[in-house]
């Protein structure tokens, strides 16, 4: 396994997820109160897989420190995104606008250094 492949690997799945992520924000500021269920678990699912990629690269082979800055701040994004499914979209209750953003600030500055780290082991 090479840094950059994992890095790109990563890259593409966390812009998956974002764009549904920008989706279901959409959904929420539009006035639905959660979203569907299946799209809020691929949101999920595939943040997990690349973050759990990244944790991996970042213990076997090594990543740069921009990505590791980012899986921080994924890290941290998902607690938000736990947060938000477990207190609110189970209860079947309207998601706090406020956690939305944040949730979503969080990721995409990671995100950014995600994509500056991939750009970097590039070479």
């Amino acid at each position: 396994m090479e840094p950059f492949r994992t890095l790109l690997t990563a890259t593409v799945l966390l812009a998956l997820a974002a764009l549904g992520g920008l989706v279901m924000a959409g959904m929420r500021f539009a006035g639905k109160d959660y979203p569907p269920t299946a799209l809020a678990m691929l949101h999920g699912v595939l943040a997990a897989a690349a973050v759990t990629l990244l944790i991996y690269a970042a213990a076997t082979v090594g990543v740069p420190g921009l990505a590791i800055g980012a899986i921080v701040l994924f890290v941290l994004a998902a607690a938000g995104g736990v947060f938000m499914n477990l207190g609110y979209h189970w209860k079947h209750e309207a998601l706090p606008k406020g956690i939305v953003v944040v949730h979503a600030a969080i990721a995409v500055v990671g995100f950014i250094l995600l994509i500056l780290a991939t750009i970097a082991a590039h070479g």
